[in-house]
């Protein structure tokens, strides 16, 4: 599987679904329009942008280009690169029938075409060596449970007040919480940061 360095947006799941096949990269879904109303969702966007880059990897019909176009306008432009897929007539398979256009959008693509746009647009391909840089042990749901910010009393409460702190949205679930971590931060700055707080 190919490794890339910068965080990948696409529009819904079953993008993340196909382009998770295909490439070892954190992939975040915008879920349509409603990114234009998330005000927590592009402040966490800029944060990736800051930390890693970002690559725009939306559908290619006009409703792609409408949320491709907003993003452009609210996320600094050197920290964000810009993937395009090919005009592909035709339906994904899950689908009755096509799209408004009758394009296939980012699910719809083979692997190799999505590869491709990645190139094209710039992607940081990490060989062997930088990935293992990159690489670090995941955050895990067990990690949360016993740093004592799900499932415990008062756990809500830490979990709250390490977004604060971290300057993350507060509205982040202890999944989105878990995601959002293992995307910013290594596990050794976790723990070298709550142990400090315990003092």
């Amino acid at each position: 599987m190919t490794r890339i360095k910068e965080a990948i947006v696409v529009e819904g799941r079953y993008d993340k679904n196909t382009l998770s096949q295909v490439v070892d990269a954190p992939i975040v879904t915008l879920e349509g329009f409603s990114v234009f109303n998330d005000k927590e969702k592009l402040r966490f966007l800029r944060r990736l942008a800051q930390e890693r880059g970002l690559i725009i990897l939306t559908d290619s019909d006009g409703a792609g280009f409408v949320i491709r176009n907003y993003l452009k306008g609210s996320l600094p432009r050197e920290q964000v690169k810009q993937a395009y897929i090919p005009d592909v007539d035709g339906k994904e398979r899950r689908k009755r029938a096509p799209g408004k256009e009758g394009k296939l959008g980012v699910e719809g693509m083979r692997p190799e075409v999505l590869l491709e746009a990645l190139r094209r647009c710039g992607a940081t391909f990490l060989d062997g060596e930088e990935a293992a840089a990159v690489s670090r042990e995941p955050v895990t749901k067990g990690d949360l449970f016993a740093w004592g910010l799900s499932g415990g009393a008062g756990s809500a409460e830490k979990r709250r007040a390490l977004l604060r702190q971290l300057d993350l949205p507060a509205h982040l679930t202890a999944n989105g919480l878990l995601e959002a971590l293992n995307l910013l931060y290594s596990r050794e700055d976790l723990e070298t940061l709550l142990c400090h707080d315990k003092e």
